[in-house]
């Protein structure tokens, strides 16, 4: 019994879903388990020339994997429905391949009512915050009371422990740690568990983690209400040479260097055993190469020198990958 968990080390967007398909590509596995957030996150694959965009379905559809959104998740009905359809049209064969974990909660039509009145934090109003909340607060509707669902329900109890095989499980996670409930910086936090421990609440044990590969860009980005970015025009630059606009929602991410230390932090707390930082192709066009490093801003002036710093703060053991976009490792 194997698992592998995809994180991201700093605040999303990082390209979760293009590791994803790559691993899916390359390796063997038995099921691709989504194991936390819901319609808020939207992952980019690239699959044979083609562009998509999922928001609630597991990367392994791609390659006729089941594919599981689990418990840890929140789902929106009709955008499941919506997304089911979008890849049937883009010729991904879905049928028998994508299920929903009996106890994953539902997003209501009220929490999206409520949530479009949210402008603190500055959330995507997908109903998220509220579907957790009545989640935690024992007042949610669960899918396996949702008779529409009722073809796609699996027990992961019962998939994973109860039927005698051995399970080669790739996590898929959203968000990321900046963004973590827990360890981020709240309030300007997400709603659910985007560490390797949220994907273990889906009915996966620790002794079942084989390698955590940790997905950071080599500058950062953010989207919400806090400020982030630097008054600074480069950041404007680098926004638009790294297209940074939200897959779900097409607001523009504000920038920054990249956080040596939150990255280091991430990782540590994760337990990443390998690691890949994407997009570096795009600070290469913008022939700037900055890191923030114990809170100051550094100019490590090539690409070699900064690639060189960052290896040098992580643990030695851990495998460091540097990819460009939007190319598999």
């Amino acid at each position: 019994m194997i698992a592998d968990i995809i994180v991201d080390l700093q605040y999303g967007d990082c390209g979760k879903g293009k590791i994803t398909h790559h691993l899916c590509k390359n390796n063997y596995y038995t099921h691709v388990l989504r194991y936390n957030g819901g319609c808020n996150a939207g992952h980019t694959i690239y699959h044979e020339g083609k562009k998509f965009i999922t928001h609630h379905i597991p990367a392994g559809v791609f390659f006729g994997v089941k594919s599981i959104i689990g418990s840890g998740c929140v789902i929106n009905v009709e955008q499941f429905f919506k997304e089911m359809d979008e890849l049937r049209e883009g010729g991904i064969d879905v049928e028998g391949l994508v299920y929903v974990a009996a106890n994953t909660h539902v997003i209501t039509q009220s929490h999206l009512e409520e949530d479009s009145s949210e402008n603190k934090i500055g959330t995507t109003k997908r109903g998220n915050g509220p579907a957790y909340r009545d989640k935690y607060a024992r007042a949610g509707i669960q899918a396996k009371d949702v008779p529409e669902l009722q073809p796609f329900l699996i027990d992961l109890y019962e998939e994973f422990h109860g039927n005698g095989t051995s399970p080669v499980i790739l996590c898929e996670g959203a968000q990321g740690f900046g963004l973590d409930i827990d360890h981020g910086d709240y309030p300007y936090v997400t709603s659910s568990h985007c560490t390797t421990a949220g994907a273990l609440l889906n009915a996966i044990p620790p002794a079942w983690v084989r390698d955590v590969w940790g997905v950071a860009k080599i500058y950062e980005t953010y989207v919400g209400s806090k400020s982030f970015e630097p008054d600074e025009p480069i950041f404007s630059k680098l926004r638009d040479i790294g297209g940074e606009y939200g897959a779900t929602t097409g607001r523009p991410r504000q920038c920054n260097w990249a956080d040596v230390s939150l990255i280091e932090k991430a990782s540590k707390i994760n337990g990443v055993t390998k690691i890949v930082f994407n997009k570096v192709d795009i600070l290469r066009e913008l022939g700037q190469w900055n890191l923030i490093i114990d809170g100051e801003t550094t100019d490590l002036q090539t690409e070699e020198n900064t690639r060189e710093f960052i290896k040098s703060r992580l643990d030695k053991n851990m495998e460091v990958f540097f990819s460009d976009n939007p190319h598999s490792i």
